[in-house]
């Protein structure tokens, strides 16, 4: 099973990249960064179960990463779930904001372009916003060749409907980003366990996570 999961990873994330070298201010951050994504993902109702947080970097680019692998096969996504995984995207800058007062990095990057596109997917296509009602906005150009998660789409709306769409957007990450940031204050203690133990291991496994967590709840009984 080593091997597969070793063949998975290689395909999906690329080779890991453990000659890196990586300042420590920068590591730390990393760890704060992905240990956002893992502790809202397993705080969400929603979200896909947790399987690895790491901070080796890996051949793609990546600093690190939280996998997160499906329970069983889904064909539909309701709201709640959707705004659950946009909530595991933004639980990276959420845990950076916190943690460093405001000062925030390039790193989530790629996570904001995928949590705007989703809500902006919520709002022109899933009929998700009651401002704008169960109306499609947007007509989408298939690609002929290379099958794209998000197609480009040929604009069949006002600009006052823009505008609305443009507000119904942010209104949606702002309320997830303000949800993420609350929910990660009220853990801010096991955000700084798992990140602690995570810089001296570099690599948690889910039964690892689960046992901090598990320490963490032992430590906060007062005794009788």
């Amino acid at each position: 099973m080593r091997d597969f999961d070793e063949a998975v990873d290689r395909v999906t994330l690329g080779f890991e990249k453990k000659g890196r070298l990586i300042g420590r201010d920068e590591k730390e951050r990393v760890a704060y960064h992905e240990v956002g994504h893992t502790l809202v993902a397993l705080s969400v109702p929603n979200a896909d179960p947790v399987r690895r947080v790491s901070i080796i970097p890996r051949s793609i680019g990546a600093l690190g990463h939280t996998l997160q692998l499906p329970g069983k096969d889904r064909y539909l996504q309701t709201e709640p779930e959707l705004e659950d995984r946009i909530a595991v995207l933004l639980g990276g800058r959420g845990a950076e904001d916190l943690v460093y007062g405001g000062v925030v990095s390039t790193g989530a990057s790629d996570d904001l372009s995928r949590a705007s596109e989703m809500a902006r997917q919520m709002v022109t296509r899933f009929g998700m916003s009651g401002r704008l009602g169960n109306v499609t906005y947007g007509v989408p150009q298939e690609a002929r060749y290379l099958k794209l998660p998000f197609a480009p789409e040929e604009k069949n709306y006002s600009e006052r409907i823009a505008e609305q769409i443009d507000d119904e957007v942010r209104r949606i990450i702002d309320q997830q980003y303000d949800r993420v940031k609350s929910l990660l204050t009220s853990r801010r203690s096991d955000l700084n366990l798992i990140a602690t133990t995570l810089l001296r291991k570099e690599t948690l496994e889910r039964e690892e996570l689960e046992k901090l967590l598990a320490e963490s709840k032992l430590d906060e009984v007062v005794p009788a």
